[in-house]
């Protein structure tokens, strides 16, 4: 469908959209297509670029293609932050996350739903959530892993020599398997999604799937979301969002890398989406540089988690090959509280660089005082690893993350590194800070050597440089009950900017020890069915209503 450049409305206000959503990932996707479905004019204004499937295919062997940094040149979608105690890791594009996205879709334990800052929030979260999480699944075309092999026989060693093997099993993705490499029409949406091929088993999922078999967002929620009348704009950065006199907000847009003139564009409600750290820079600009956006909640960046998780590895003898299937395909508990995957990681240069040998202590300065103690003593065994042949098909990785209330703040304050400008940096609260050792994880990490006969490894960047590493950055925009608990209600709503919304990761409220993509999606879900029908207006280009969408499942034949 045509985009309208603009429609005028009842009251003579003049909008280029009914809905501006900001960002293109796991909330902003869900936006997109169901508020289109719903009948607003929607328009999707994502600051990454659009990649196609050789975008993703040169990726693996050029650091320009795979990596963003556009100050630098760096044009991919990977980017990695390092604050004070923390480092996050995720994608930029459209799609979001799900660029850079191992696919798993599991569901929040009772200890999420039981969180005081849920609780607080007066629903039964977990009755309220469950039909969103079932839609979120299908639409993610969620299957169990059909695929088992030696990460999976040595994930489930370590599970027997930790007491768990009942709890060791396949987990549920975001992936079609189908026959590997056949390519065959939509088997999601009745015909209305792009063609899919078979999974050829990789392990390159966290650096883009160009083959057709991962489910990541351009094939599914923005592909109907285009293809119903939603309009998506690549590489078009939002600076600045302002109320409008008559209602309405301006939202100004620039080129992340070109210099030159800005775009204001006009709607009626916005829906922020650009993930923890997009949103939170947006907001904090608005409230405290230009002072569009004074009603914005004090609050703003309190309560950020990590999902209390740790990244270890095992780099497996020489002439093993780990690397065949999906990048995750199985996991266990260990403890009551705690949940660990195994990772292939086809692709992932950068790893060679950010392992070290295996420490556990819990001081974080004494556990990086015995690293480089080791490091030094025994340079030639870290030079091994370094430069091992086969690297990443030998390397597994290890994901393990906790039921740990443990959460930090981002402040906006002037920046280290560039004093003239104000940036997010982390702040402890109470002193408490995101676990950068887990016993567990090491134990975990120490049994699954002991089976496949690998070198245990820690992350340097939690070992040495005592960070909590993430790619499941919660919080900073929180649900609360008003602005003295939270910077949104729980319809999403900002506090004090009545039509302005954030749907991203940055509303959950607590830790929730799990890959957080599917609790992500149907949140996003279950906003959309409290958002505002389309108001009347005149002119061209109002869409009208239809049936959301559903996804069918498509049942995977077993592979090794």
């Amino acid at each position: 469908m045509a985009y309208a450049a603009s429609v005028t409305d009842v009251r003579g206000a003049t909008f280029d959209a009914d809905v501006i959503v900001v960002g293109s990932g796991f909330g902003g996707a869900v936006a997109a297509l169901r508020l289109t479905e719903a009948g607003h004019r929607v328009l999707v204004l994502e600051k990454g670029r659009r990649l196609s499937d050789d975008d993703l295919l040169r990726a693996r062997t050029d650091p320009r293609a795979y990596l963003w940094g556009p100050a630098a040149g760096m044009r991919g979608f990977f980017w990695q932050r390092i604050f004070r105690h923390m480092a996050i890791i995720g994608g930029t594009g459209v799609g979001g996350g799900s660029i850079v996205w191992a696919g798993v879709l599991l569901q929040p334990g009772a200890d999420f739903y039981d969180a005081p800052a849920m609780r607080r929030l007066g629903r039964d979260w977990k009755q309220e959530l469950a039909p969103h999480l079932e839609v979120a699944a299908g639409m993610l075309g969620r299957a169990t892993a059909p695929h088992c092999g030696a990460a999976d026989d040595h994930l489930r060693a370590a599970a027997r020599s930790l007491g768990a093997e009942e709890t060791y099993g396949p987990v549920p993705v975001a992936i079609h398997f189908g026959r590997p490499g056949e390519t065959v029409p939509d088997p999601f949406f009745g015909g209305e999604g792009p063609e899919r091929t078979g999974c050829r088993l990789c392990g390159e999922c966290l650096l883009g799937c160009p083959y057709g078999a991962k489910n990541q967002l351009t094939r599914n929620y923005l592909h109907l979301a285009e293809k119903y009348g939603a309009t998506i704009r690549a590489e078009h950065e939002v600076r600045s969002v302002r109320p409008l006199p008559s209602g309405g907000y301006a939202v100004e847009a620039g080129h992340p890398w070109r210099r030159g003139a800005t775009t204001t564009l006009r709607a009626r409600r916005v829906v922020l989406a650009g993930g923890v750290l997009g949103t939170l820079d947006l907001l904090y600009r608005c409230r405290d540089e230009q002072e569009t956006l004074p009603g914005v909640s004090r609050r703003l960046g309190d309560g950020v988690r990590t999902n209390s998780e740790a990244l270890t590895a095992v780099l497996q003898p020489p002439g093993d090959d780990f690397s065949h299937g999906p990048t995750i395909s199985s996991d266990f508990h260990p403890d009551a509280r705690t949940h660990t995957t195994q990772n292939r990681y086809m692709g992932g240069w950068h790893m060679r660089a950010q392992l070290g040998p295996m420490v556990d202590d819990d001081v974080p300065a004494r556990r990086a005082r015995r690293v480089l103690g080791q490091l030094l003593a025994r340079p030639l065994t870290q030079a091994r690893v370094i430069g091992a042949k086969d690297f990443l098909r030998r390397l597994t990785v290890l994901t393990t993350m906790q039921q740990h209330d443990s959460s930090l703040a981002l402040d906006f304050r002037r920046s280290p590194w560039r004093p003239w400008r104000r940036a997010l940096r982390s702040r402890l609260v109470d002193g408490t800070r995101p676990p950068s050792n887990l016993p567990i994880a090491n134990a975990v990490t120490q049994a699954f050597a002991d089976s496949s006969g690998g070198r245990p490894l820690n992350l340097l960047g939690e070992s040495v440089g005592g960070l909590s590493v993430t790619a499941h950055i919660l919080g900073g925009a929180v649900m609360g009950s008003s602005a003295d608990d939270g910077v949104v209600d729980a319809s999403h709503e900002v506090f004090g900017h009545p039509g302005l919304y954030v749907a991203d990761a940055s509303v959950i409220p607590a830790n929730l020890g799990v890959n957080p993509s599917l609790t992500i999606t149907a949140l996003a879900e279950r906003f959309c069915t409290l958002f505002p029908a389309p108001e009347p207006s005149g002119g061209a280009g109002r869409t009208t209503g239809r049936t959301p969408v559903t996804g069918q499942p498509v049942v995977p034949e077993e592979i090794r």
